[in-house]
């Protein structure tokens, strides 16, 4: 078991596009169906597998590009110190001033440590500045628990 990291930061109304942070559904509409819903399953089933948006369910992290793994590590200490990193980093940006506390950023990436040693996965996410959107995940690999059908990205 390992764990992969991954970051975006972006714009928020970007984030909020949902329809390409979901998979598509996995039967297609019927093609007597109107023609715009097709097109559009087929932009989604071809977006969503490469677009670096964050995913809606973390494990789908796993079937983005290689090169959107930040990091990995084999140690869930080593993925929990990089993500409080990360947050040392942008906290000085998020929109609250309450999420910029050290203490509580503390407890997350204990919580964060935690979590990945059961072999869960963690997903964090903060408003920022303009309005914009960082989102961070853990996410555990080889197997993931909830999606253990999905290989590992990097070989």
């Amino acid at each position: 078991m390992h764990h992969h990291g991954y970051l975006w930061t972006g714009p928020k109304d970007r984030f909020d596009h949902e329809a390409l942070r979901r998979p598509p559904h996995p039967e297609p509409p019927p093609t007597e169906g109107r023609p715009e819903l097709t097109r559009r399953y087929r932009e989604v089933a071809a977006e969503f597998p490469t677009v670096d948006l964050p995913p809606l369910e973390t494990a789908y992290w796993l079937i983005k590009p290689p090169s959107l793994v930040r990091a990995t590590w084999e140690e869930a200490k080593e993925a929990a110190s990089w993500l409080g990193e990360q947050l040392a980093e942008n906290a000085f940006r998020f929109a609250s001033e309450a999420e910029r506390d050290a203490t509580g950023l503390a407890r997350l990436v204990n919580s964060a440590a935690e979590r990945l040693e059961s072999g869960a996965d963690v997903s964090l996410g903060f408003y920022l500045e303009r309005p914009s959107y960082l989102s961070l995940a853990l996410v555990t690999c080889s197997p993931n628990r909830s999606k253990p059908e999905i290989p590992c990205p990097v070989a």
